[in-house]
């Protein structure tokens, strides 16, 4: 197996595109990739989906660890020919001005991969090669497997360019993408458009497939690509969903000492659709049954269910549907009052809330109410950046003093807060500055702002789905909710 990491000069470059063309042309050529994205973004990994037809995962070299991105791309891997992972930003960009760390070249090198470099070819002609000699010689432990511009205008401004990097630089050439405004992606607040809103037609794929194969050099570039080395059963490529769980006599089982898994609801859809998939793997590997439906299209929450999981997304463009979803609001309300443990992420967190009010209107919509606030749709981002988290109460992911990581982005805030509930969340940020970000539960239902990435701590989705195993034991059994302990 093979792998490269597709890194750009800079945001705005076209790198995405160039990966999902590369996607594109791996799979109608009957090769299999495998895709990944480097940092916490959902929106890029959905459309990697899309194309290759293979689930795309996050690498991140602050939530996780450096083993865990080494065994999550491994593990991931597997089976393709080739894996292809999308850097962030620019190549070298990351946590601050004077280091690596946090960059499409720190997890390059953690991986082991070469790095395929995109140039957006916009306004340049010579200068174009200052720019790729500049990326070759900045770091000697990176290696640069090639060179490929975007935004070229036409073929004879690429043989232009070619003809000056070959003069000055090592890296060889290996195509370009010609200035197409069709491939261009419709974006928003949070970023480009999901792949559940903006459904990549076949035409748009054929396109990119056609591109790939009149101005870039794939074989070359796949032939020249060193294998990866088998990195066998060692301990160092452990990811906590491959690692065994105990049973009840703490012996090694190949599942969870469920008897009756917990069957844990999910809403996936156009609203609900920000997951990372560790983090439904790891539920999954804690015993858990997950049992999708949809907050949009189905008016009740699926039968038996023990536990409920709320994921991030934009339920604020889908409000007014939303809103008239009585039955649904008031089942998931009853079931927090009812003590089912109930985890929101964002968006999630958002539709518990009792209001909704967009940006650009005085009149809130109505939410499920779990929570008595009211939130307020902005124009603006309201907050960007890793968080780190350490509960200061137990809860439904954890006990006291357990820590997590995740992010925060979003582009609303709580207007009014008239609910009486624990706050069971104390935050930094990654440079380890105290920020207001409220962790919110009442009874067992528990919400924020924060993406939290399970990789992180393994413990949060056992600790969830064993609130949610309790659950499903006292409610066949007859017994009153009510006595269940947080922790």
């Amino acid at each position: 197996m093979k792998g490269i990491v597709i890194a750009a000069t800079g945001s705005g470059a076209g790198k995405t595109t160039l990966t999902l063309a590369i996607l594109a042309w791996l799979r109608a050529n009957g090769l299999k990739a495998a895709p990944f994205k480097v940092g916490p973004d959902f929106i890029d990994p959905g459309h990697h989906a899309r194309i290759a037809g293979r689930t795309s995962y996050n690498l991140d070299s602050w939530m996780l660890s450096k083993t865990y991105n080494r065994g999550l791309f491994h593990a991931r891997s597997r089976g393709a020919d080739l894996a292809v992972v999308e850097g962030v930003m620019g190549l070298f960009d990351g946590y601050d001005a004077i280091t690596e760390t946090g960059s499409t070249a720190q997890m390059a090198k953690w991986l082991g991969l070469p790095v395929l470099l995109v140039v957006s070819a916009k306004g340049k002609a010579r200068s174009a090669a200052a720019v790729v000699k500049g990326f070759e010689t900045f770091d000697p432990e990176l290696t640069l497997a090639g060179v490929v511009f975007t935004f070229t205008g036409s073929d004879r401004h690429y043989a232009y360019l070619k003809e000056a990097v070959a003069q000055s630089c090592t890296t060889p050439c290996l195509g370009h993408l010609p200035q197409n405004e069709a491939l261009i992606m419709p974006e928003r607040h949070l970023g480009l458009t999901t792949a559940d809103e903006h459904i990549i037609s076949s035409t748009t794929i054929d396109t990119l497939v056609a591109m790939v194969d009149q101005h870039m050099h794939m074989p070359r570039l796949i032939r020249d690509l060193p294998e990866l080395p088998d990195p066998g059963k060692s301990r160092d490529y452990d990811t906590p969903w491959q690692t065994k769980p105990k049973s009840a006599d703490n012996q090694n089982t190949g599942t969870p000492f469920f008897c009756d898994p917990p069957r844990i609801a999910v809403p996936r859809d156009k609203a609900f659709c920000f997951y990372y998939p560790d983090n439904l793997a790891m539920l999954e590997h804690a015993g858990a049954c997950l049992v999708y439906f949809s907050l949009l299209a189905d008016d009740h929450l699926p039968e038996d269910i023990d536990g409920i999981y709320l994921g991030g997304g934009y339920p604020e463009l889908f409000a007014d549907t939303l809103s008239g979803k009585t039955h649904l609001q008031s089942e998931i309300k009853s079931c927090s009052r009812n003590r089912m443990p109930i985890y929101a992420e964002c968006g999630g967190f958002m539709f518990l809330c009792q209001k909704l009010t967009l940006a650009d209107s005085v009149h809130p919509k109505i939410m499920a109410g779990c929570f008595d606030l009211e939130i307020c749709m902005s124009e603006t981002l309201q907050s960007l950046g890793y968080r780190e988290v350490t509960l200061t109460k137990n809860s439904v992911i954890g006990a006291k003093g357990v820590q997590l990581r995740g992010h925060e982005f979003h582009y609303s805030s709580i207007k009014t807060d008239n609910d009486v509930c624990d706050h069971v969340f104390e935050v930094t940020t990654r440079a380890g500055q105290d920020v207001q970000v409220a962790g919110y539960q009442k009874d067992l239902t528990l919400g924020s702002y924060l993406h939290v990435h399970f990789g992180s701590n393994p413990e949060v989705p056992r600790c969830f789905v064993a609130h949610c195993a309790d659950f499903r034991h006292r409610r066949l059994k007859n017994i009153e909710t009510t006595s269940v302990p947080i922790i």
